[in-house]
């Protein structure tokens, strides 16, 4: 019985409630049915037991983390949910079923995935004018631009406006090398999925390697990815669809580089 109310819960992405919003509904919400939350040893790392019995993805795979730090974490986000069980809310729990069933046997894929972001990066395209915009994203990418040039070797060349700039190849190369792939360490698996979702969350590889490498911290890396936005948001107001995307991205955001931070420790 547990499986199945699982299965219904998780086998289908959670409702982005500003796409709920926007369609005038709200996400059918399963009630909470498991008591206690306890993290267990299991083979290669901690597992998730809901009143003793272990938790399984949706491909029916052990709901386990490489490390305790991590599975305390999902344990945190089962323990918090109240009446009902809301995935929107769990995001180190999708990242982690993502992970698992997702990753762990196409590593090279998802790697080539994340690599695709480096030929066009978020931090190559730079305004042309206001000035002040220009001198806020010149603040926040130039010196990751300098952190890839001297931790990477990869030293790529920002343009103005939209037309797109041609990367050196020796700069792609030097950038894809660090991103993790291989091995067999389940961990590497971890590290992949997290800097692939901060890839696609943030538009830029580049804001991912710095994470991974411990350059920037989550809420460093989101001010970097949303310099625009920001500009934009200070210019023409706030709505509530916008600051509740924003919130429900930034939780995404935070996961992955929870992930990043447990296993650099």
């Amino acid at each position: 019985m547990m499986r199945e109310i699982f299965d219904d819960i998780f086998s289908q992405p959670p409702l982005d409630p500003v796409a709920a919003a926007r369609r005038a509904m709200r996400p059918q919400l399963r009630g909470r049915f498991y008591k206690e939350v306890q993290v267990t040893e299991a083979e290669g790392g901690f597992a998730l037991a809901l009143d003793g019995r272990s938790v399984k993805t949706p491909a029916r795979r052990i709901l386990a983390a490489p490390e305790r730090a991590l599975a305390e974490g999902l344990a945190g986000e089962w323990r918090a949910q109240t009446d009902t069980i809301d995935p929107a809310t769990m995001p180190l729990t999708r990242l982690a079923n993502s992970i698992i069933d997702g990753v762990a046997d196409a590593r090279e894929l998802v790697a080539a995935e994340a690599a695709k972001y480096l030929a066009s990066d978020l931090l190559f395209y730079r305004a042309e004018h206001p000035d002040a915009l220009v001198a806020r994203q010149a603040r926040a990418w130039d010196p990751l631009l300098a952190w890839a040039s001297d931790a990477l070797g990869a030293r790529f060349v920002p343009g103005a406006g939209l037309v797109h700039v041609a990367q050196p190849e020796e700069a792609l190369a030097a950038a894809r090398a660090a991103i993790p792939r291989g091995g067999g360490d389940i961990k590497v698996a971890w590290r992949l999925g997290a800097l692939h979702s901060i890839t696609t969350l943030t538009g830029s590889a580049l804001i991912a390697l710095a994470v991974l490498r411990g350059r920037l911290s989550a809420d460093e890396a989101w001010a970097g990815a949303n310099v625009d936005e920001d500009w934009n948001l200070e210019a023409w107001g706030r709505d509530e669809e916008t600051l509740e995307r924003r919130a429900y991205r930034l939780a995404e955001l935070r996961a992955a580089t929870q992930v990043l931070d447990a296993l650099r420790g």
